[in-house]
């Protein structure tokens, strides 16, 4: 029984391969007219590329699956912070869900289908286990990618201030001198330098620049930018000088920064105990203690034989 399930799932498999290698890389009516020298440019332009076809069967998936207005808001919130913000990414996202939800039982099942030491109710577990982890494994990964480029933006924005306070204090304007940040930026730290262009273009749109600021704030969910946008926002609303409230919130920024480096300092004793008790000091008394053990076995042993 084994046998024949293994020969069926091969089968199946390379069929199912076979069919996709026709379909999207055999193309013999592009090759014959290469080779006469038709024109096959628009036929080559008209076809598929495999990406291409694959975002086109994630997209129809992810209208399959029904969400509610309530979750949609928050998937598309996670999708903004994590930096995909296409028109098509929420369904990409659910696209996603339903095949690993229906691809990953199915592999599961294959791997214990020949297994005779599980039990039924284990291989029942492990196929709705998968289905579950093929369900919330897209979720995960975009939380990830959030708080990675969180990360990132939380590193590069002191130096996106200091270049803010070198632009503004050489006279440049708040919103000449964010697009000139974005551009030195860009390589360096180019997850900041998205947001401050997104700023950018938004300005340039007509957008008012407290609108454009919260949005930057509500974008990426970082709580220093969000405190950068709300000292902007008041020296925008009340007259003050925006060089000096950069070059305040700088030294504050750094104040800061220097404060969470000495409590990771301090932090750092409490976290070496565990692999200093169970890690280090097994091999040091193993180093120091082995050879005397085994000296006092050696002599004591025929000392105690003989009584």
């Amino acid at each position: 029984m084994p046998l024949l399930l293994s020969i069926a799932v091969f089968v199946a498999v390379a069929g199912g391969l076979t069919w996709l290698g026709a379909r999207l890389w055999v193309r013999p009516r592009a090759a014959i007219e290469r080779i006469t020298g038709t024109d096959s440019g628009t036929m080559e332009r008209a076809q598929k590329h495999p990406s291409l076809a694959f975002r086109e069967l994630l997209s129809k998936l992810g209208s399959v699956l029904p969400a509610s207005p309530k979750d949609v808001n928050v998937m598309q919130q996670r999708l903004m912070r994590a930096g995909y913000r296409g028109p098509h990414a929420l369904r990409y996202l659910y696209g996603a869900k339903v095949l690993l939800a229906a691809l990953l039982p199915v592999l599961t099942t294959i791997a214990v289908a020949g297994s005779s030491s599980r039990t039924a109710d284990n291989k029942f577990m492990l196929i709705a286990g998968s289905c579950a982890a093929g369900f919330f494994a897209p979720n995960e990964y975009v939380r990830r990618r959030a708080r990675r480029r969180q990360r990132q933006i939380r590193r590069g924005l002191p130096n996106a201030l200091d270049l803010l306070v070198v632009c503004v204090e050489s006279g440049l304007g708040l919103d000449q001198a964010i697009v000139q940040t974005a551009k030195e930026l860009e390589h360096a730290h180019p997850e900041i330098s998205e947001e401050l262009a997104l700023v950018n273009f938004e300005l340039r749109a007509g957008k008012r620049r407290v609108e454009a600021l919260r949005n930057l704030a509500e974008r990426t969910d970082v709580e220093e930018l969000r405190k950068l946008t709300a000292v902007l926002i008041q020296a925008d609303r009340f007259g003050t000088s925006i060089s000096q409230t950069l070059r305040s919130h700088s030294d504050f920024m750094r104040v800061q920064a220097r404060q969470l480096a000495e409590e990771k300092a301090a932090k750092l004793g409490v976290k070496l105990v565990f692999p200093i008790f169970f890690c280090i000091l097994p091999s040091l008394f193993v180093v120091t203690v082995g050879p005397i053990m085994v000296r006092v076995v050696r002599e004591l042993m025929p000392v105690i034989n003989q009584m």
